[in-house]
């Protein structure tokens, strides 16, 4: 990575902090319907085990996929004595899997996830059966079929093959029909409890003054929950009552300080509220340059001896002069961001002096390596 483009790079960062703190200093309102959800509302996720037919010998090996090709053939009438006359390679055993959304109702459609579970090489062009899509408790709640969709390519010709993307997962666009209704219960008899999205004191203690009011009574139980007192006019009719307090307006809050690390691409978010204490950072590189050359060695004339091969190392390293660069107390994103562009480090050498300073106490901010 060039010197201008790390530069470029720092200073974006640099850039992103002086427009956080612009913002910090200027009032931030959020919904509390982007920041919370009610309490007993949720998601429900199914699977189920099914059949992809249909493929074009890409489809599995496996001994029970010609079983439960046998099994689903019998049960629709079809007699066959065993299970190994079912060509191989023209189905599938698939894991089907779907996620319910709350106050589904009977006869909704749903989108499926297929994936394969044995050797298929590929789900494309194939057909999922019919397939019953059970919750944890083993009731069954959905059933899916149709084509499957997989958005990937492979071709095979000859003993070669090629792939674009993965085709051994797939999706069937609204592929799955509920087969009743999920009942979700808005609160007890006389409350309802808000779960923030992300925990902060500071906010459900807005959320919760705010609610107090302008609606009715609420109080902040913890850090994520604020429990709303349902007035009588409201507590035959808790859609209006959700709908009045999910959009109220409340302040925002400062996030906690906070340096995200993605070791694997180089990625580094640093949070505008990062504080240094007092630090040196001494930035020093080191060249190591290895270069091997082969060498053919003769025997002498009239003498007894074979050809040989040698290799010769050269092995040559290079240290940079290192810069020492101070930061005061105190000291911003703003002012890591300059002194590290002062110096020129590359994303690899940010993430070392960023884990160096976490070590020894400097950075104010917690350090999380993903």
């Amino acid at each position: 990575m060039s010197k201008k483009l790390i530069a470029f790079i720092l200073t974006s960062f640099m850039g992103l902090s002086l427009f956080s703190e612009a913002l910090a200093i200027s009032e931030q309102t959020l919904r509390i319907k982007d920041i919370t959800h009610v309490k007993g509302i949720r998601e429900n996720q199914v699977v189920g085990y099914g059949l992809v037919v249909g493929l074009q010998n890409t489809g599995d090996n496996s001994r029970h996929t010609q079983m439960t090709s046998q099994q689903m053939l019998q049960s629709l009438g079809t007699v066959i004595d065993q299970s190994n006359y079912i060509q191989k390679g023209t189905s599938a055993a698939v894991i089907v899997t779907a996620t319910i959304p709350p106050f589904a109702k009977e006869g909704d459609k749903i989108d499926v996830t297929v994936s394969a579970m044995a050797d298929a090489k590929s789900l494309t062009g194939g057909v999922l059966v019919q397939t019953q899509l059970r919750a944890p408790n083993g009731e069954i709640v959905a059933v899916a079929q149709g084509p499957v969709s997989t958005g990937g390519v492979r071709a095979a010709a000859g003993g070669a093959s090629a792939s674009k993307g993965v085709t051994t997962t797939g999706r069937v666009p609204n592929g799955a029909i509920v087969e009743r209704d999920i009942l979700s219960t808005i609160g007890d008899e006389t409350t309802l409890t808000l779960l923030l999205d992300k925990a902060d004191y500071t906010m459900a203690s807005r959320i919760s003054k705010t609610i107090s009011t302008r609606i009715a009574p609420a109080r902040a139980l913890d850090g994520g929950a604020v429990e709303i007192t349902i007035p009588s006019k409201y507590r035959d009719d808790r859609v209006t009552f959700l709908s009045l307090i999910e959009n109220q307006i409340v302040g925002a809050v400062s996030e906690k300080a906070k340096v995200i690390v993605n070791e694997r691409t180089g990625t580094i978010v640093i949070g505008g509220n990062t504080k240094l204490m007092p630090a040196a950072i001494a930035h020093g590189g080191i060249t190591i340059n290895i270069q091997v050359q082969n060498e053919v060695i003769q025997p002498n004339p009239m003498a007894q001896g074979d050809t040989a091969l040698q290799q010769n190392a050269q092995i040559q390293i290079t240290e940079k002069q290192a810069s020492l660069i101070e930061l005061e107390a105190n000291s911003n994103l703003s002012d890591l961001v300059s002194a590290l562009n002062v110096i020129g480090v590359s994303p690899t050498d940010l993430i070392a002096i960023l884990q160096a300073l976490a070590t020894a106490g400097s950075l104010q901010a917690e350090l999380e390596i993903i």
